[in-house]
């Protein structure tokens, strides 16, 4: 489909998923034990038919530039691409991208191919398998210059989101960003099978091309949910897709813990096993995972890992990542490690005091998130001790309850955290 071009916003601080962004931006964040979050929005473009994407990065964006480039190449006889825009300063403006709409505005000018007639304006750090196609078809139906695509929300959510009311006809007829109180949408309130739920929108837009560029240009402002959106419905033909699957925005250290675990449910609530729906990520020919006299309880473990007479429970395993023996892991995400030690490397470093890439033996780690390349020694114990809500320690972070080691940490032999 020529005509639709896909914009992936990739270029947020992610300040509430630190420390996870102290060294990547939101959108590179490892998930699943082999993907990044990128590939969540990349994969719903392709699945859709819709291979046209431009993805614009600004912070920290080493990490997702170096995926994007070695994940997503392109057959040369299709007139498809997945390329990085990245922030870029000009005789005219000089400044950071300062918001959503405002990163797609200076980008204006890259997306004057003629063939182009609409665009979708994704967010990059969003959880949820959905057909654009569906919506665009829809769009096309009602000859909307916008259409928004929303999610039903609970009463007691509505300060997390835009909340939009429509008439008889599916029309946007109203509109309030993240309402500090539920009073300010109660008229807004719809039914759902005996619920009252609100329309919350999904941070996905899908414009007529000539429509944004016209709203870009006329409003300078900044941010699409709070500024342009509002805007936009009271001058514009705008209308809301509703989605009634799973979506969720991930924005916390504890929204990402609970999602990565819910991998690991009977029924887990987003299907990454169909195969009609692929995610798409990095190919790395790593050899399946090794297991030797353990125990794994409702875990994800992902290629190229090795568990040595170990437990693993309810937790999940990236890809290389090593766990000594007599360890237990419980309830806890390990990112993995984007390499190998060699026998001769171990032995090596083991007489320099540094523990070997992934967990030493004799080990317990409960309720944690172990960011790539970690190094935990012999005997250390991940259990947050003190029970706090949050700390910051030398190489580690307590939030939300939740222990995150940083990427590359080293935890010395006998450590209690």
């Amino acid at each position: 489909m020529k005509e639709v071009l896909c914009v992936i916003l990739g270029g947020g601080r992610g300040t509430r998923l630190f420390p996870l962004t102290k060294e990547r931006c939101k959108p590179a964040a490892p998930l699943f034990g082999k993907y990044r979050l990128i590939d969540i929005p990349v994969s719903n473009c392709l699945n859709s038919g819709f291979n046209r994407i431009y993805i614009l990065t600004q912070f920290l964006s080493e990490s997702l530039n170096k995926h994007i480039n070695r994940t997503y190449k392109m057959d040369p006889f299709t007139s498809g691409f997945i390329e990085i825009m990245a922030a870029e300063q000009s005789m005219d403006d000089t400044d950071w991208f300062q918001g959503t709409a405002d990163a797609v505005r200076r980008c204006l000018k890259h997306f004057n191919n003629p063939d182009i007639e609409h665009i979708f304006v994704l967010s990059g750090d969003q959880l949820y398998k959905m057909n654009l196609e569906e919506m665009y078809r829809y769009h096309l139906a009602k000859n909307a210059e916008l259409t928004i695509a929303c999610n039903y929300v609970a009463p007691d959510e509505t300060s997390r989101f835009g909340i939009m009311g429509i008439d008889e006809s599916e029309r946007i007829d109203s509109f309030v960003e993240k309402p500090g109180n539920i009073s300010e949408v109660e008229h807004m309130a719809v039914d759902r099978e005996d619920e009252r739920s609100f329309l919350g929108s999904m941070g996905i837009y899908l414009f007529k091309k000539k429509t944004l560029m016209k709203l870009l240009r006329e409003d300078k402002k900044d941010d699409f949910g709070k500024e342009i959106i509002p805007e936009a419905i009271k001058n514009s033909s705008t209308y809301a897709f509703l989605f009634n699957g799973y979506w969720r925005d991930i924005g916390t250290i504890k929204s990402f813990y609970e999602e990565n675990l819910s991998l690991t449910d009977p029924i887990p609530p987003l299907d990454i096993f169909d195969e009609a729906w692929q995610i798409f990520t990095r190919t790395r020919f790593l050899p399946p995972a090794k297991f030797e006299n353990s125990r794994v309880d409702r875990s994800i473990v992902s290629e190229g890992a090795i568990v040595l007479s170990s437990e693993i429970k309810h937790s999940v395993i990236g890809i290389r990542f090593r766990v000594g023996s007599s360890s237990k892991i419980e309830d806890s995400v390990a990112m993995g490690c984007d390499y190998y030690e060699t026998v001769e490397e171990m032995n090596k470093r083991a007489g320099e005091n540094i523990p070997a890439l992934g967990v030493g033996k004799n080990c317990v780690i409960q309720r944690a998130i172990l960011d790539k390349n970690v190094r935990i020694g012999d005997g250390v114990k991940i259990i947050n001790k003190k029970k706090l809500d949050n700390f910051d320690g030398p190489n580690y972070f307590i939030r939300e309850g939740i222990v995150i080691v940083n990427k590359n940490a080293i935890i010395p032999p006998g450590t209690t955290i």
